[in-house]
């Protein structure tokens, strides 16, 4: 008998990663992870209805916008999303005068662009269009879409009570118009469109100013620098589009003269174009 013991073959399978030693807190490691991203949705435009700008407006406004998108849906693959509008404002300004905090804000205003996606589904389901509740809207996506011409959500993103605390007050950072462009980064989505009731982008707020200028394009970097105290979009969204992989622009149109929307569907530039520089 010996006493030298024969070394153990150690036959368990290990899982070789390349992060498995490393601080996801070390930005040359972070900086490491680069690489392509896969373009789930390609051939998908995301549309941006407006709720107050659109669907507030009732039938003389937004019949002509489901018109354009009726025509659209013959051809083109849409994510439409939606805004809550002027409930959502009343909603917050309760929710404030009650001293709720910005995740609870950001909970409470998915009710009323959920109720929104349901109006803008049902002048839609003639083209076979619905809203889809955003418990599964996410997960579901690619097998929705190509079962159908397009597919409807509420716009908001789901951070609800981890929503960011904004710089500056209590209202969400990322909201319906957020939502979208995050969407369609995610999914790789072809455009972006953001349907409102002016022109695009203004030096000035024009309903304040007559004589502001239209802004027909403009970078994201650009845009932070200038400050602008008006915008007709979420501000977060020049930090997101920066950040970006896949949606490199996302353009702002107006919905009162719904040709534009399909043009800016076809990659013509209609509006204003926010690009990433």
């Amino acid at each position: 008998m010996t006493d030298t013991l024969e070394p153990r073959t150690d036959h368990r399978h290990h899982v070789d990663s390349m992060l498995m030693r490393e601080s996801l807190l070390d930005k040359q490691v972070m900086a490491s992870t680069e690489s392509d991203v896969v373009r789930m949705l390609p051939n998908v435009h995301v549309v941006k209805v407006g709720g107050r700008s659109i669907l507030d407006q009732g039938r003389a406004l937004t019949y002509p916008v489901v018109d354009v998108l009726g025509q659209l849906l013959k051809k083109e693959k849409l994510i439409l999303g939606v805004g809550g509008g002027v409930r959502s404002r009343h909603v917050f300004s309760i929710g404030l005068d009650l001293g709720l905090p910005t995740g609870v804000l950001a909970q409470v205003s998915v009710a009323d662009a959920l109720g929104n996606a349901h109006i803008l589904g049902t002048l839609l389901s003639p083209h076979g269009v619905v809203a889809i509740p955003p418990e599964i809207f996410g997960h579901l996506l690619p097998l929705f879409i190509h079962s159908a011409p397009g597919v409807i959500f509420n716009g908001v993103p789901p951070y609800s009570l981890w929503e960011h605390p904004p710089e500056v007050g209590r209202i969400p950072p990322h909201r319906t118009d957020a939502g979208c462009l995050i969407l369609g980064e995610c999914f790789g989505c072809r455009s972006v469109t953001l349907v409102k009731d002016v022109d695009g982008l203004f030096t000035d707020d024009p309903k304040e100013n007559p004589s502001a200028g239209f802004i027909d394009s403009i970078g994201a970097n650009e845009l932070k620098r200038r400050g602008m105290k008006s915008l007709p979009f979420d501000e977060v969204l020049p930090d997101v589009l920066l950040n970006a992989r896949l949606v490199r622009q996302f353009q702002v149109v107006n919905g009162r003269d719904p040709d534009r929307i399909a043009a800016a569907v076809r990659g013509e530039h209609a509006g204003t174009i926010v690009y990433a520089d």
